[in-house]
């Protein structure tokens, strides 16, 4: 996510303070230019910035994987170039957006990216934003050596299971990243290879120690955290405009990310201030922020769950991991 000043600028020190806030707590890399960093409403101009910020902040501490969609191809190969210069580690690029595209246009959008572009290129598959990416067509495109990924935040689990079974035995190299952090202990299980998505940018050492309990094997820790982040997850997504609900809980870190360039009305605004107090709640039941004034309703370990929603999520989530012992699997 990107501050902005009063003015509606980018605040550049503070895009510098949040870049080392984020490394300090733990993130593996950085992405700037995605959906939840609202890149649209940024310039071409802006973007660049945002890039070369983010790249010089970071000095090599972590990688970064920027977001390099632009409205043509001949755009989103300038912007590789200049990103490849800037020092990114590789570029994420969306699948053309606004016009309907049928799998044959999308695979010779991405052709033309992979034969031409300097620097490597994960595809980003969005259908709720995008032309989607198909497992036939991502097969074809992973036969060019510069295409290296795919991030998919459809967060279809089955889809990202068929991703892997028609690749990764060809392509072991090609790296797997779920956008959609809901099912990321699982993802994980199934073989993703980690995961780019807006709740790292407000909870990073949360979503850090998810990842780690989960490659650790403590699976019965890393599923009760999964369910509690999800709380979080879902009052972020679902109780404003995207991404308004991530842009609140950053501001309740310490992060002065300023208003959106989206306009608010009256109502959204005092939206806003009721969903700020109740994501301040579940920020303070991690630990992460102080209560509001008032105090918060009383919240157990599971905040949110009855008592008989916890006990059924426990046995059923105990009997899922039985049955992948008794298989092998972990």
């Amino acid at each position: 996510m990107v501050p902005l000043d009063v003015q509606g600028r980018i605040d550049e020190d503070e895009l510098r303070r949040y870049v080392q806030w984020l490394i300090d707590r733990g993130v593996h890399g950085l992405y700037p230019n995605g959906s939840t960093g609202e890149f649209t409403r940024f310039s071409p101009q802006e973007r660049r910035r945002i890039v070369q910020i983010v790249c010089q902040q970071a000095g090599g501490q972590v990688p970064v994987l920027a977001g390099a969609a632009e409205a043509n191809i001949e755009q989103t190969l300038e912007a590789c170039r200049a990103y490849a210069d800037y020092g990114a580690r590789a570029v994420a690029i969306v699948s053309p957006f606004y016009y309907k595209l049928s799998p044959e246009s999308v695979y010779a959008y991405f052709r033309q990216i992979g034969q031409q572009s300097p620097i490597d290129v994960t595809l980003y598959n969005i259908p709720m934003f995008a032309s989607p990416i198909d497992v036939p067509t991502i097969t074809r495109l992973a036969e060019f050596d510069r295409i290296i990924g795919i991030k998919d935040s459809s967060g279809d689990l089955a889809f990202m299971m068929r991703m892997i079974a028609a690749i990764r035995p060809r392509r072991p190299d090609f790296v797997f990243l779920t956008g959609w952090e809901a099912v990321l202990v699982p993802m994980l299980i199934m073989g993703v290879d980690g995961g780019t998505h807006a709740t790292s940018g407000v909870v990073p050492e949360l979503t850090r120690k998810l990842y780690d309990l989960t490659r650790a094997g403590q699976l019965d820790q890393a599923v009760r955290l999964q369910y509690r982040l999800l709380e979080l997850f879902d009052a972020m997504l679902y109780s404003a405009d995207f991404p308004e609900g991530f842009r609140a809980a950053v501001d309740l870190r310490g992060i002065r990310l300023g208003a959106s360039r989206q306009p608010l009305t009256e109502k959204q605004q005092l939206d806003r201030d009721n969903l700020s107090r109740k994501l301040q709640c579940i920020l303070a039941d991690f630990g992460v922020a102080d209560q509001p004034v008032g105090g918060c309703p009383v919240r157990g370990q599971d905040a949110g769950l009855t008592v008989s929603e916890q006990d059924r999520i426990a046995r059923l989530t105990q009997g899922v991991l039985n049955q992948l012992r008794e298989r092998g699997l972990l």
